[in-house]
């Protein structure tokens, strides 16, 4: 019995878990399960502390973990794994394509409470890459590649089952200045060009629902063709494969199997609105898991920062699910301080989008009241990055006076407080 199907009979311990955190009820939150408005990634081999992600439920985000051909240290992604739980990261991604993938995988999963995704056609796709070509991946070679993974213990993957050939027709047909900047969307885009065949992923969907059934496992509808420039954003290749992504999402309640959709992307603000609005309609609400969204394409190395705005009006706006991104986006694998960057940014989005929709008000409550009060450890216990807080704070002051030094012996909060208190 899956958890959809354990949803609609009563409230299961793991949905009650979830809800402790979250500003709707137990029977709520099943009910959304139950009806595919809200996933909670839990592979009962991995056995992750319960997160619920989609309708009215604080916005979440995932950091990516992972090693590269040239860059494959065990160790250092262990520590962006300490460094993303430390930040606040809701789940985290294996994304490995250097080294002992499977190791690597398997040892993130055993070393994290947290729900663990990946991304397997990048290793059955790489794989065969190194022996030859990508498209010489078969249809067992993808779908035993996840179903590895699930046995690893995975909670959730990403599944590019939207690349058909009438998207790839669409994509041909489009003009786009970028193509396909998603990796997995690649793959299967090359697959179908150079083998006139349909994605195993979308011609065998039902095959690909067995498996998840049978490992409660979170099927994450990638989005293959989402816009890698602003000049892209919003196409027809990319709503064509959300279509397809909203009639999946239909047949995987039906299977009683959990799902969310991936979006963009590269996106202008003036469009993140109608994208989310898009997803939600073409998906029937089913919850929404953004990169980014990036809103300009011109500030390589702070990329974090790009994310952050294009993720904080997303969410506020009804995306659920924010992908970190980091200021090495773009440029190459990024390391423990690129991760650290990226995981505060996207938290700090995360928080601004509940803040607008009413949540969590008292944390800046608290932190504006410890500043008025001048009580700056208070105000660190409450901080995103008290690290950061503290340092700024000590190296930036030369005096142990109560202010700081911007304003010095001319405080406004001293000033004002002190004729307040006459």
């Amino acid at each position: 019995m899956t958890l959809m199907e354990e949803c609609e009979r009563g409230i299961p311990d793991t949905v009650k878990r979830a809800a402790e955190k979250e500003p709707i009820s137990p029977e709520k939150l099943a009910y959304y399960v139950a009806k595919g408005l809200a996933v909670i990634p839990s592979n009962p081999i991995h056995d992750p502390v319960p997160t619920a992600i989609g309708k009215e439920l604080r916005v979440k985000i995932n950091v990516n973990l992972g090693t590269s051909h040239d860059m494959h240290d065990l160790e250092n992604e262990l520590e962006k794994l300490r460094i993303a739980e430390k930040y606040g990261a809701h789940t985290v991604m294996d994304l490995s394509t250097g080294g002992d993938v499977d190791h690597i995988r398997r040892t993130i999963i055993s070393e994290t409470s947290l729900p663990v995704g990946t991304v397997p056609i990048y290793q059955c796709g790489l794989i065969k890459a190194r022996e030859g070509a990508v498209v010489d991946m078969t249809s067992d070679d993808i779908f035993n590649s996840i179903r590895q993974h699930a046995k690893d213990g995975v909670d959730f993957v990403t599944v590019h089952c939207g690349v058909t050939k009438k998207a790839v027709d669409s994509l041909k047909e489009s003009g786009r200045l970028t193509d396909v900047v998603s990796r997995g969307g690649s793959f299967l885009t090359a697959w179908i060009l150079h083998r006139g065949e349909e994605n195993p992923l979308y011609a065998e969907f039902d095959y690909l629902l067995e498996i998840a059934r049978e490992y409660e496992l979170t099927l994450s509808l990638g989005d293959g063709f989402r816009p890698g420039s602003i000049a892209d954003a919003t196409d027809r290749p990319q709503i064509q494969e959300l279509i397809t992504l909203g009639e999946l999402v239909k047949r995987s309640r039906e299977a009683k199997v959990q799902a969310m959709v991936e979006g963009p992307g590269h996106v202008p603000l003036d469009q993140i609105e109608a994208n989310v609005k898009i997803q939600k309609e073409l998906c029937d609400d089913a919850p929404f898991y953004v990169l980014g969204p990036l809103v300009t394409d011109f500030a390589p190395g702070y990329d974090h920062i790009v994310g952050a705005i294009g993720g904080a009006l997303a969410a506020y706006k009804g995306a659920d699910f924010l992908c970190y991104v980091t200021p090495a986006e773009h440029l190459g694998l990024p390391d423990v301080d690129d991760v650290r960057e990226g995981t505060i940014a996207s938290r700090i989005a995360a928080h601004a989008a509940d803040l607008a929709r009413g949540l969590d008000t008292d944390i800046d409550a608290e932190v504006s009241k410890a500043r008025k009060e001048l009580d700056w450890e208070k105000m660190f216990d409450k901080v995103v990055d008290p690290d950061k807080a503290k340092r700024y704070r000590s190296e930036k002051n030369l005096t142990d006076e109560d202010a700081c030094s911007m304003c010095g012996d001319v405080c406004a909060i001293k000033m004002v407080k002190k004729y307040l208190e006459k």
